[in-house]
């Protein structure tokens, strides 16, 4: 994980929760390793736009924070698996409901992208 040179106070419980799943891809991979994708290169195809660098450190802050566990099988080729701890279950109902809003404004959010677009080309 990223040391920071100053130390960091969190103060209030949403700092705390952004600290932990506040990056690009964690609610993500929270969900996908939730529904069974376990596998760094499943969790790559399933994210094509993240790069393999950027889904292994939020792996690694996800394990830090106690969130997932990874288990290393002792076989060539290497074999890695994740799963949700039981802390990192009980975040599921925060990045699911962050899925289905997403979801659920996804058009009007569209339509923000197009208008901005359309502005720009102005």
């Amino acid at each position: 994980m990223y040391e920071r040179k100053i130390e960091r106070h969190y103060c209030c419980g949403l700092e705390i929760t952004t600290e932990i799943i506040g990056g690009k891809w964690k609610p993500t991979i929270i969900n996908l390793i939730h529904e069974g994708i376990i596998r760094p290169s499943d969790l790559q195809r399933a994210m094509p736009l993240a790069s393999r660098r950027a889904i292994n450190i939020q792996l690694n802050e996800l394990q830090e924070h106690g969130i997932i566990e990874k288990k290393i099988y002792p076989v060539l080729p290497p074999k890695v698996e994740y799963t949700l701890t039981e802390f990192g279950t009980c975040l599921l109902p925060i990045t699911l409901a962050m899925e289905e809003w997403g979801n659920k404004y996804r058009e009007r959010f569209n339509k923000l992208l197009e208008l901005k677009k359309e502005e720009a080309s102005q």
